[in-house]
């Protein structure tokens, strides 16, 4: 079993990164290292992004509400607003750079 990949507790304004994945297929082992890869990615993170895996097969109407054309698929969301969207899977040197960039900065709250 492949321990969370969710940080915990998780500031309240922190971002979601909803990765979109397809049914596990007849390779169970590419899934495995996807999901490490994710956990990998979590670490470079830290508290400011949650990273999200959601199962096509476990969670086939979520993925769907997206509309992704095709998956895998993920999403940069915070407080329910679309940040970025973009097929494939969150990888390379650069990405977690890329999704932080996207957060811009964080208003206080009441302004």
């Amino acid at each position: 079993m492949i321990a969370t990949l969710l940080p915990s507790p998780l500031p309240v304004d922190a971002a979601m990164l909803l990765v979109l994945l397809p049914p596990v297929g007849p390779a169970p082992q590419v899934r495995v290292a996807v999901l490490a890869a994710l956990a990998a990615l979590q670490r470079e993170l830290g508290a400011a992004i949650r990273v999200l895996p959601v199962d096509g097969g476990t969670h086939p109407s979520v993925v769907h509400s997206f509309h992704a054309p095709n998956l895998p698929c993920f999403v940069l969301m915070r407080q329910g607003v679309e940040l970025m969207r973009q097929c494939g899977l969150p990888e390379g040197e650069a990405i977690a750079l890329l999704l932080l960039s996207k957060l811009g900065p964080v208003e206080e709250a009441g302004e």
